[in-house]
C-alpha cells in the first residue's frame, strides 16, 4: 500500500523551512535528521513534503550483474519506478556513489505526471539540465551518465535505509527545500509540524522587529517580553 500523511500535516510543513524543522527535531532529541551532501537540483522547485518510499542498494558485484542480465537473479530496477505513488517521496540509499545515475529526465517526467512528491538519492542523477526544467523536487549528490546497474544493485524496497547519513524508515516524512532535506520520524510528524510552524511565525515576527530597528539583544533570540508580544498577535 502507498504511504500517505494527513493533509493538515503536509500543509503545515510546506510553510516551514528545513532549518526550522531540523532545529525543532534537535530540541525534541533527534540530533541526526538532516541529510548530508544531498542538494536540490533546481532552486525553483517547490517545497517537497511526503512520506518516504525507500530503496536499499548495495555495490554491484560482477556475478550478480551477469545473473541479472541473464534472468537468473531478480531485477528490482524497474519496480521502484512503478511502485512510487502519488504524494510519496522516493528515497534511495546509494552509498554516496556519484558515478552512476539513479534516474534521468524521462523517469522524472513520469513521476511529475503521476504526482510523486519528489526524489532523494545520496548519489547521482542523469541530465540535470533537463530535470531542472521539469519542476519535480529532486535532491542528489552529483551528476552521472552511467546506468545505475553499473555500480549499484537494488536489494529491497520499503525497508529501513541510510541516506545521506540519516536513518530513513518507510513512511517517514521527508521535507526538502533550497537548504536541503530532512527526515521526520512519522510518529512525531504532527508535533514537529506544529512546533516548526510556531518557530517560523515567531522568527518572522522577530525579523519584522529587527527591520524596524529593535535591538538584536532582546529580539533574537527573543526574550520573554518579545515572546509575549508575539503571542498577543496570534489568533486564538
Amino acid at each position: 500500500m502507498p504511504h500517505s500523511i494527513p493533509d493538515d500535516i503536509r500543509t503545515r510543513l510546506i510553510a516551514c523551512s528545513v532549518p526550522s524543522v531540523v532545529s525543532t527535531l534537535y530540541r525534541m532529541g533527534y540530533q541526526n535528521e538532516f541529510l548530508k551532501g544531498v542538494k536540490p537540483l533546481s532552486p525553483s522547485a517547490p517545497v517537497m513534503v511526503g512520506p518516504a518510499m525507500t530503496l536499499r542498494t548495495i555495490p554491484i558485484r560482477e556475478d550478480m550483474r551477469t545473473a541479472i542480465a541473464e534472468g537468473r537473479a531478480e531485477n528490482l530496477q524497474k519496480q521502484p519506478i512503478e511502485r512510487t505513488a502519488a504524494g510519496e517521496v522516493q528515497v534511495c540509499e546509494a552509498g554516496s556513489e556519484t558515478g552512476t545515475a539513479l534516474l534521468g529526465d524521462m523517469v522524472t517526467t513520469a513521476f511529475k505526471v503521476r504526482g510523486v512528491a519528489g526524489l532523494v538519492v545520496d548519489g547521482g542523477v542523469n541530465d540535470r539540465a533537463a530535470i531542472e526544467g521539469i519542476g519535480l523536487p529532486v535532491y542528489a549528490m552529483g551528476d552521472a551518465s552511467l546506468p545505475f546497474t553499473s555500480h549499484r544493485h537494488i536489494t529491497a524496497l520499503n525497508a529501513p535505509i541510510g541516506c545521506g547519513g540519516v536513518a530513513v524508515f518507510p513512511g517517514d516524512v521527508m521535507i526538502g527545500d533550497r537548504n536541503g532535506v530532512a527526515a521526520i520520524p512519522l510518529a512525531v510528524a504532527d508535533e514537529v509540524a506544529d512546533k516548526a510552524l510556531y518557530r517560523e511565525q515567531l522568527e518572522a515576527f522577530c525579523a519584522e522587529r529587527l527591520r524596524a530597528g529593535a535591538p538584536i539583544g532582546t529580539t533574537y533570540p527573543p526574550d520573554e517580553a518579545t515572546i509575549a508580544d508575539f503571542e498577543s498577535t496570534r489568533s486564538p
